[in-house]
């Protein structure tokens, strides 16, 4: 048998003094069995970095021939491809094609620094692509936060952001590894 997703409910208050954006957000989660907590809230933190009425969770993990979010345009075009992990070259070329901004937030501390150290120079003729690394500490902290049914704020300024809830907050400071050219 089978095994089913786990649903998420989350109630997500944005306030990025960065972009002027504000606005609550309320969001099902569909956690994927092979997926963890960790994972699942740096899925939640990419949307709060990039958030916008049009960016939408994919089926992700279920389907490779979408990534963990994206906003598209009315026309269809792929405006923002948002990768988690260390996705392969051939992966990210496509994805690069595909849309006008790519970002891939890495994680998992060491295995991500080798990751990057393997893939910096092929990555650097893709201008349209992003490469944030989010550290140990701070994916863990993000994982502590995680419940059925979240109550999130998250406030964004200078670059960095601080989600948090009535037991505590994160503060989740992104390391561009590689920034947008375009």
């Amino acid at each position: 048998m089978a095994l089913k997703s786990t649903i998420f409910k989350v109630e997500l208050q944005i306030s990025d003094m960065d972009r002027n954006y504000y606005q609550t957000h309320h969001l099902t989660i569909a956690q994927h069995p092979s997926e963890n907590d960790e994972r699942m809230m740096v899925r939640l933190a990419a949307f709060a970095l990039h958030a916008d009425e049009d960016l939408e969770f994919t089926k992700g993990l279920s389907t490779a021939d979408e990534p963990d979010l994206w906003r598209k345009e009315l026309t269809g075009e792929i405006a923002l491809w948002i990768d988690l992990g260390q996705p392969d070259e051939k992966r990210i070329r496509k994805a690069a094609g595909r849309a006008r901004q790519v970002v891939i937030y890495t994680y998992n501390g060491r295995s991500a620094a080798v990751w990057w150290e393997q893939m910096k120079d092929k990555l650097g003729r893709f201008d349209n692509l992003a490469v944030i690394n989010l550290s140990d500490d701070t994916v863990a902290a993000l994982a502590k936060l995680a419940q059925r049914s979240m109550r999130l704020q998250c406030t964004l300024q200078d670059g960095e952001m601080w989600m948090g809830n009535d037991q505590g907050s994160v503060q989740v400071v992104p390391q561009v590894l590689k920034p947008l050219l375009d």
